[in-house]
């Protein structure tokens, strides 16, 4: 392990991945987030740390890429990331948030960091900033940590290139402590954290804008004019042209599929394929101007782009409790879309990827599904069934309290009724993932008997309201499956006619599998989206 003197102090036998954990967790404020009206938070406290921690020399030799955005920004760097270590480089990668082990925001070449390694990091950052922080420098909140980590491991294990996702904003980012990127890129730009970015277009791009370096090349997809505008006004005060990267044609793909299913991510894919050329033809690995992105591409960007893979986005999982040949009455739609452009994308691929599974469920397949139950494509799910099925959409659904379901749910069941589908029931669940405890992949929090769950009967009264208005238009004549499990008053907290809260999600699950064992004749189609916290809980507790 490539690594300064000293960082294995603290043996990974003396302190346990637990109390990394722990000590993570102690970094949770509810006061953390950076804006203009807290000064940024005391963003210089960003180079102190930089400082404490001597990552001063390795961040301005870094070669990094640095991605912004409202959505795609995460599936950018993914792509990003797979296209050079593909070419044959030694990649870092650090994204937000983690799903299920909070060693997933940080990749070398490609694979989550090792635990022992994680820990040794881990601690060689802990033990000094705390010998160093003091009332003047206080220890650094929980992302900014992280992303302070992030830079260690990736100077540390000397990779060729460190792609950056900026966690939320960008000018107050903690990854904007970068003052010389090799190229920055700012993905599609939408309405989401409004409380903290402000509430126009405009305002939001002005934050997102604040990772744009003068010197630096920028990159950007077609935005809205508002956005737009306020992009490229930034990037001429830095005297920088922004470059517009238009969708990959899928052609140049020679047959084969993007990693990362849905036809947004050709404009995610398209914005990674111009940051990746410019990035290797600004550190020497290419000639300017000598690849024709619009005719063809090496095949070591094809190989990076259909292999690329982001648990959580778009991801399909049968339900592995049920037995081979029935875990197709169970299936769950996983993507974590969390903001009112993102629930419309999300709502088009459930809406294709359901409609596909239907007409694969209509033939008799040979294909077992993959051993791990997990899949980011569409597979055959051998189900010993035939198309007489009736199959039931099912919303499981949570949001952040700061997001309004008055923009994310009408977006939700109208593009998805664009497609024919209505749901048959909405269960709505608090989050197991506690805002305040960084946990472990090993364990699931205990459910609390006694957690608030009246923002879940917020959204439940909002689902209600908008589905009692679409199913009282005569367009709307939908004939919905039946569907119903046991009684579910122990676990039900509230019932009505179109949605039930649970106030757990292990209960929501359970209620899920008994009503997939109960009626053999419907397939459930679930499809869980919100919050990319449930997404993981979902996964977790999907793979115990």
């Amino acid at each position: 392990m490539a690594q300064d003197s000293g960082s294995t102090e603290r043996s990974s036998s003396v302190s346990s991945y637990d109390e990394a954990m722990d000590a993570l967790s102690s970094l949770i404020t509810q006061k953390y987030r950076a804006d203009a009206s807290n000064n940024g938070n005391r963003f210089e406290l960003m180079f102190d740390y930089v400082k404490i921690l001597d990552l001063e020399e390795s961040i301005s030799k870094m070669k990094i890429i640095h991605v912004a955005g409202t959505k795609g920004k995460g599936s950018t760097c993914t792509f990003t990331e797979a296209i050079l270590r593909s070419c044959g480089f030694r990649t870092g990668l650090f994204t937000s948030p983690h799903l299920i082990d909070v060693r997933e925001r940080f990749r070398l070449d490609g694979l989550d960091i090792g635990e022992e390694k994680f820990l040794a990091y881990f601690w060689w950052c802990w033990d000094r900033l705390k010998e160093k922080c003091n009332d003047d420098i206080p220890m650094p909140n929980l992302f900014r940590f992280l992303a302070l980590l992030g830079f260690k491991i990736f100077a540390a294990e000397q990779v060729d290139v460190a792609i950056m996702e900026v966690g939320l904003g960008g000018k107050f980012d903690a990854t904007n402590v970068v003052q010389t990127p090799v190229v920055c890129g700012i993905a599609s730009l939408g309405y989401d954290h409004t409380e903290i970015l402000g509430n126009t277009l405009g305002a939001i791009a002005g934050e997102k804008a604040g990772i744009l370096k003068k010197g630096v090349p920028a990159f950007t997809v077609p935005q809205p004019d508002e956005a737009m505008e306020v992009l490229k006004e930034k990037a001429a005060q830095l005297d920088i042209p922004l470059q517009v990267a238009h969708p990959l044609d899928s052609k140049l793909l020679n047959g084969l599929h993007l990693g990362l299913v849905g036809d947004h991510q050709y404009l995610n894919a398209g914005l990674a394929i111009k940051l990746c050329s410019t990035w290797l033809q600004n550190t020497g690995h290419l000639e300017p101007d000598s690849m024709d992105q619009d005719t063809s591409l090496p095949h070591q960007f094809i190989k990076g782009l259909t292999t690329a893979t982001l648990q959580g986005r778009a991801q399909i999982i049968p339900d592995p409790s049920l037995d081979i040949e029935n875990r197709g009455d169970l299936v769950f739609y996983l993507d974590g879309a969390h903001s009112p452009e993102s629930m419309e994308v999300c709502a088009h691929w459930f809406s294709l990827a359901i409609k596909e599974d239907d007409r694969q469920q209509s033939y008799q397949s040979n294909q077992e599904p993959d051993s791990s139950g997990t899949s980011n494509e569409l597979v055959p799910l051998k189900s010993g069934e035939t198309a007489s099925k009736d199959s039931a959409q099912i919303l499981l659904f949570n949001c952040m309290s700061v997001r309004d379901p008055q923009l994310l749910l009408p977006r939700l069941i109208k593009a998805c009724g664009g497609h024919g589908i209505n749901f048959n029931k909405a269960l709505f669940v608090p989050n197991m993932s506690l805002v305040t405890k960084v946990g472990s992949s090993s364990s699931l929090p205990s459910t609390d008997s006694a957690v608030d769950i009246s923002w879940q009967l917020t959204l439940q009264r909002v689902w209600e309201n908008i589905i009692l208005g679409e199913r009282g238009n005569p367009n709307n004549g939908a004939e919905l499956v039946s569907i119903e499990s046991k009684d579910h008053s122990e676990t039900g907290i509230k019932s009505c006619e179109n949605s039930v809260v649970f106030s757990s999600l292990p209960m929501a699950i359970k209620w899920l599998r008994d009503a997939a064992k109960q009626d053999r004749s419907v397939r459930l189609q679930v499809l869980v989206t919100g919050s990319l916290h449930l997404v993981g809980d979902v996964i977790k507790l999907l793979k115990k």
